[in-house]
């Protein structure tokens, strides 16, 4: 089983999974601050599948995925870093589903939509 939220990194500029990416998992409190509840690296095929336990449903909340994505970038040689963090915000209110959230990358745009 996996995390019932999972992550997966894939960089379009080369065309495969972007391994070695360190990812944040917050939820937002009460009181607006953000509680980090999960941080881990993207393996050999960009993706984070143990944040949580996979035996557990996620609490229903707002939750930030950050992606730190300077230190890859960097390491792909990339001419000019334009993106050092890529946060994506996403409301999560049905426990019982698996949360995916991808993202695709390259050096000068994005892209992120709710997966599978």
């Amino acid at each position: 089983m996996k995390s019932p939220i999972t992550t997966h990194v894939l960089d379009t500029a080369n065309g495969y999974p972007a391994e070695g990416i360190e990812v944040v998992l917050e939820k937002k409190s009460e009181n607006g601050n953000w509680d980090e509840i999960a941080r881990g690296k993207t393996n050999s095929d960009g993706r984070i599948t143990d944040w949580l336990p996979s035996d557990k449903p996620a609490q229903i909340g707002v939750y930030r995925v950050t992606f730190l994505v300077e230190a890859y970038l960097k390491s792909q040689n990339t001419s000019e870093i334009f993106y050092s963090e890529i946060p994506v915000i996403f409301h999560l209110n049905t426990p019982k589903l698996h949360y995916h959230i991808p993202l695709l990358l390259n050096p000068f745009g994005y892209s992120t939509y709710r997966g599978s």
